[in-house]
């Protein structure tokens, strides 16, 4: 009971840690310092998407899985948990750097918009 609940925690941070990458830029509107903490979590998620790479909490999750009696998972968190969505049947490497070029775009705009705010009250 207690390795499931463990491994439905990290389930719950792999989900809010893909939200930060995606969308954490419009969190430094709010909290600027993020910045630190966002870009290199950026970084990682194109890193991830384009050298078809597995984070860590994947293999974390599946021993915890295992450790509470329960089966793992083949592939990537995405791909198990948001699999047909995110990762469509037909997923070329080509449409993976599209995706990454979409998750910087995403993020590009939110600190764009940051740092033209920033250098408005500046004035």
């Amino acid at each position: 009971m207690l390795w499931s609940s463990l491994a439905d925690a990290l389930v719950v941070l792999h989900f809010g840690f893909s939200g930060f990458i995606i969308f954490g830029g419009f969190l430094t509107w709010r909290w600027p310092k993020l910045i630190f903490l966002h870009l290199p979590a950026l970084v990682w998620g194109c890193w991830v998407e384009v050298s078809h790479s597995i984070c860590p909490l994947t293999p974390l999750e599946n021993r915890l899985r295992h450790l509470g009696g329960a089966a793992a998972y083949d592939g990537g968190f995405l791909s198990h948990y948001l699999g047909q969505v995110l990762y469509p049947r037909g997923l070329t490497p080509g449409i993976q750097w599209l995706l990454a070029g979409l998750l910087i775009a995403i993020n590009w705009v939110a600190y764009a918009y940051y740092l033209r705010r920033r250098s408005l009250t500046r004035s």
